[in-house]
């Protein structure tokens, strides 16, 4: 898995079998005749990809936003899988969307994977396969590091630390996500000797997630008082910085590019125990009521303008062939400025979350934001 998805960052995995899957047929009429219900991260559609999804399709598509997989996985099953044409979850939640039926296997000969990076496809088979099927279409990536005030911290990132957030000069100017927070402190505290079981392991069975989970939550609620402000959404963890007092934290990239771009002083750095890394994707879910259009829209983005639509939105990367080509300088100089290629070597990918590891996590979460 690792050796595969960092092949993927730098493009280089073997096409695959799905690669070769062609031609595709979409019924366009059947699709443009129902509107296409898109329920995906808040920031990740906007008005000009919807304008242009329509003038290129004929389709008429309404955007919905979440915040979290948490809530993605709430709301459908709430619904038992109605209610939305396509989903964006990550790729590590997928099989307990298929554990819970909710979601439906891409009839992957309809999917033009000759526009999306052959390594991204490859990369995207842990978790978007389940059980020899494809549930998964992959559409970004992006990471999870420290984000910093350059005025106001004083940051060596060549000996950069998820510890480091917990120093006394950054006390009252913290931000965090709860579960990603204590992930990070697993981290640190593993590469410095002090979980009782590799940090991998506590995916695996309750009997490490509880031993490991334990010690890090002591030292999480230890260092709670230096905490300005907890995040869930992009929203929250931007607002942290412009308006709660945090001058460092633990966020995605999006929390930087975005502050850079309204001018403020920001830097971006991944850590030494490896940037927590994560791949999207669209998913089918069960009760689709256009799934026409779905192909339409899967096959929209894998060309290079609709994928830099979404990385000039965003300021993730996307899993569209040439879309980087098209990125305005200050977009592709981000990425330039964030990441080392040593950094890219050495991303932490999130592993299967299992709906009973995921019970778990919100356990300790809980008991963290509580304490």
């Amino acid at each position: 898995m690792t050796v595969s998805r960092r092949k993927f960052l730098k493009g280089a995995a073997a096409a695959g079998t799905l690669a070769a899957a062609s031609p595709f047929f979409i019924n366009t009429s059947l699709a443009a005749a129902k509107e296409l219900r898109i329920y995906a991260w808040a920031g990740y559609i906007t008005d000009e990809m919807l304008a242009d999804f329509k003038q290129k399709t004929g389709i008429n598509a309404t955007f919905t936003p979440y915040g979290t997989n948490d809530e993605l996985m709430n709301s459908l099953r709430a619904t038992d899988g109605t209610g939305f044409d396509i989903i964006m979850p990550t790729v590590d939640r997928v099989p307990g969307y298929v554990e819970y039926d909710l979601v439906q296997p891409l009839d992957t000969s309809r999917v033009n994977w000759n526009g999306a990076l052959d390594s991204a496809i490859e990369g995207s088979e842990v978790g978007g396969i389940v059980d020899g099927k494809r549930y998964f279409a992959p559409s970004d990536w992006g990471t999870e590091a420290i984000c910093y005030n350059k005025e106001l911290t004083s940051i060596d990132r060549n000996n950069l630390s998820y510890g480091d957030l917990w120093t006394p000069e950054h006390a009252d100017g913290v931000t965090v996500r709860g579960h990603s927070a204590l992930v990070g402190i697993g981290l640190w505290l593993e590469k410095a000797g002090k979980l009782p079981f590799p940090l991998l392991d506590s995916y695996k069975n309750e009997q490490a997630m509880r031993a490991n989970f334990d010690v890090i939550l002591k030292v999480a609620t230890e260092h709670k008082h230096m905490i300005a402000q907890f995040w869930s959404t992009e929203n929250e963890a931007q607002g942290a910085f412009l308006a709660n007092g945090a001058v460092i934290g633990q966020t995605w990239d999006s929390t930087a590019f975005n502050l850079i771009k309204e001018g403020e002083p920001m830097g971006y750095a991944a850590p030494k125990e490896g940037a927590m890394a994560w791949m999207e994707g669209f998913v089918i879910p069960k009760n689709a009521n256009n799934v026409d259009a779905v192909y339409e829209f899967i096959n929209w983005y894998y060309t290079p303008e609709a994928g830099a639509m979404f990385v000039k939105a965003t300021g993730y990367n996307s899993t569209s062939k040439g879309a980087s080509d098209l990125l305005p300088e200050e977009t592709k100089q981000f990425f330039l400025d964030s990441y080392t290629e040593q950094d890219l070597n050495n991303l932490w990918w999130w592993p299967i979350q299992e709906p009973w590891y995921v019970a778990l996590r919100n356990e300790y979460q809980d008991r963290y934001l509580s304490a």
